[in-house]
């Protein structure tokens, strides 16, 4: 599929990294490095702005990596980004570790994952269909 982008990074454009990847990594596109404290939480623009088609969101979503190594995630994970926005696409990371993390221009921030999705018509009704589950809700299966 296609998808129109405005690339106003210094960076190539998102691309896969392995043959069978779902995500393309997003660059930090800052004119200053940004130390990111222990719990602080910043918004990282990436200078790029895309058209998605109707009927598909991108989702934003932490690197593997920098999750493990560096206690860095994206606060609202995953976040969305719907057709009818325009405007830069920007990452809230948070360091979730007990050292500060240091984002320099071009860093891979996060990932981005663009996926088909449906849009609801509600049906109100008075009952729904019995399963085996029921009502089991949080840890009705078991402790962990």
């Amino acid at each position: 599929m296609e998808i129109k982008i405005i690339n106003k990074s210094q960076h190539p454009l998102p691309q896969y990294e392995t043959a069978h990847a779902a995500g393309m990594d997003l660059r930090a596109s800052i004119s200053e490095e940004i130390i990111l404290k222990p719990m602080q939480r910043e918004l990282i623009p990436t200078g790029l702005f895309i058209e998605l088609p109707v009927g598909f969101e991108a989702q934003i979503r932490p690197r593997s990596g920098l999750a493990y190594k560096h206690g860095i995630s994206i606060v609202n994970a995953p976040g969305t980004i719907d057709a009818d926005y325009r405007g830069e696409l920007k990452v809230l990371l948070i360091n979730l570790s007990d050292t500060d993390f240091k984002i320099v221009n071009g860093d891979r921030i996060a990932q981005m994952v663009v996926a088909k999705h449906e849009t609801v018509i509600w049906q109100p009704v008075d009952a729904l269909g019995e399963t085996g589950r029921g009502e089991g809700g949080y840890g009705h299966t078991g402790n962990l």
